[in-house]
């Protein structure tokens, strides 16, 4: 009997245990049927913390709408230091226009010391104006010295009137021995005038020599037009001896028109040999036409062998 109930309280034991465990399975997959999902975020909030149109506030909650007052915030203080248009000063602390008001100013001192066109002088302090008054008469006096045609003379100094003028008139006479046609020799002193004129007289004397045509032969000394001269004749004896179309045979001696005939001789035989069309068969003499002859018969007999 006592074995019997042993064995009884052991199986209800087991039976309670059993549904111990299946109670709490069923109530885990209830919790995990009943648990809400993480949703993602809301696309009307993020529009709205971006800034973009498609924001309804009216859809926003208490918290979103302090969020999003406050990005509004940072970005309109954005704008507003780095002076976009979108910049909104009434919506700016005292604080805020103060530190807007200071980028501002740098701003504007930097546009001023650069020279930019949008400088507004009248907003600098009198320190950094008093600068920029200097800043200006220096970037004046530099373009002076530099000939520019932005260049206010009326703002110089005599000091500087007369570095001025003196780089001007370097200027000038470097032009004028460059035989620049911006040169006004006017401006000139007397020795400056004369060595400007020899330059031009070597100018001259080489443009003559090389055969250009900016050459004034009026201009030549009876020594340097003889030197042209012999120059002109050595190089036309030379086209003719080439056979160069600017030859001149006219203005040839009676040896020098001997040599340059027997030179187009001897390259009309050529020519002929080849069978190209500068050939001009009424020239060639009895012997010549016998060595075209047989050039023309090597040739064939080479392609009869080469076809075989």
């Amino acid at each position: 009997m006592p074995v019997r109930i042993l064995v009884l309280f052991g199986l209800l034991g087991v039976v309670a245990a059993a549904g111990a465990g299946q109670q709490s399975t069923t109530t885990q997959a209830k919790a995990s049927r009943t648990k809400p999902k993480a949703l993602p975020a809301d696309s009307n909030v993020q529009n709205c913390l971006h800034g973009l149109s498609g924001c309804d506030v009216s859809a926003l909650s208490p918290d979103e709408i302090k969020q999003v007052s406050l990005v509004s915030k940072k970005r309109n203080l954005d704008s507003c230091m780095e002076g976009s248009t979108l910049c909104d000063p009434t919506r700016l602390s005292a604080a805020e226009a103060t530190a807007v008001q200071g980028a501002r100013y740098r701003r504007n001192l930097v546009k001023c010391d650069t020279g930019s066109p949008t400088c507004e002088p009248l907003l600098l302090d009198a320190k950094d104006s008093e600068a920029l008054h200097k800043v200006v008469q220096q970037r004046n006096y530099d373009k002076c010295l530099d000939g520019s045609v932005t260049c206010d003379p009326t703002r110089l100094t005599p000091l500087q009137s007369k570095a001025v003028d003196s780089a001007s008139l370097r200027r000038n006479l470097d032009r004028c021995n460059e035989g620049s046609p911006t040169c006004d020799p006017l401006r000139l002193t007397p020795a400056e005038a004369s060595s400007v004129k020899a330059a031009a007289a070597r100018r001259n004397l080489e443009h003559c020599q090389d055969g250009l045509s900016s050459c004034d032969p009026t201009e030549l000394t009876p020594a340097e037009a003889k030197e042209v001269r012999n120059t002109f004749e050595r190089r036309n004896q030379a086209f003719c001896k080439d056979g160069l179309a600017n030859c001149q045979p006219l203005e040839l001696r009676a040896a020098e028109l001997n040599d340059t005939r027997a030179g187009f001789r001897s390259r009309n035989v050529e020519a002929c040999k080849k069978g190209l069309p500068a050939c001009d068969p009424s020239l060639l003499t009895g012997p010549e036409m016998a060595m075209v002859t047989a050039a023309f018969q090597q040739r064939r007999v080479r392609v009869r062998t080469q076809n075989q």
